[in-house]
C-alpha cells in the first residue's frame, strides 16, 4: 500500500547521524545572520546517545530522556573561550530524537530544528522557563488571516 506521496517504506532506513547532522546544519543555515553571529565557535555534535557522565548530571532515567544539550560557557556569564577550556557546543542525540519523532506529529526537520534553538538559547543565558515562556508567547499568537474574499 502506498503512502501516496511516492515514499517507499519498505526500503526506508532510520536517519544516520550524518543525516542528523545535515538536518541541524540546515537548520543552523537558515537562521538569521545576527543570530549566527552571537553563535561564533560554537560546535554541533550529533551522537546517538549522551555518555553515562552526562545522563547521571542532567538526573535522567533513561538514556532517551535527553534530546540536546549545550555544554560551554554562555554569553551571559562571558561568551569567551578561556585557554583549557572546551569550545562552546551542543550535542544533539539521534537516538532519543528519532524516538520522540516516532511518538508526535512534527516532522524530523522541525524537531531538529526546535531541539538546537533550545540548546542555542542556553548558549545565550536563557533557561528553560525562559525558553517555554517564549514559545508559550508565540503559540499564543493567533496567525494572520490568509483567507482572501
Amino acid at each position: 500500500m502506498s503512502d501516496g506521496g511516492g515514499s517507499n517504506w519498505a526500503e526506508t532506513r532510520s536517519p544516520s547521524l550524518a543525516e542528523i547532522e545535515a538536518l541541524a546544519d540546515a537548520a543552523f543555515v537558515a537562521l538569521p545572520e545576527e543570530f549566527r553571529a552571537l553563535c561564533a565557535g560554537v560546535r554541533i555534535h550529533v551522537d546517538d546517545f549522551p555518555d553515562e557522565e552526562t545522563l547521571t548530571e542532567m538526573g535522567c532515567e533513561s538514556e532517551f530522556d535527553l534530546l540536546g544539550l549545550f555544554r560551554g560557557v554562555g554569553l551571559a556569564q562571558s561568551g569567551e573561550v578561556a585557554t583549557g577550556q572546551m569550545p562552546n557546543a551542543v550535542w544533539l542525540y539521534r537516538r532519543p530524537l528519532l524516538d520522540y519523532w516516532a511518538e508526535h506529529d512534527e516532522t524530523l526537520g522541525h524537531l531538529v530544528t526546535h531541539v538546537l534553538l533550545h540548546e542555542i538559547g542556553h548558549h545565550f543565558g536563557l533557561s528553560d522557563d525562559d525558553m517555554a515562556a517564549i514559545e508559550a508567547a508565540a503559540d499564543a499568537i493567533e496567525p494572520p488571516d490568509t483567507v482572501s474574499g
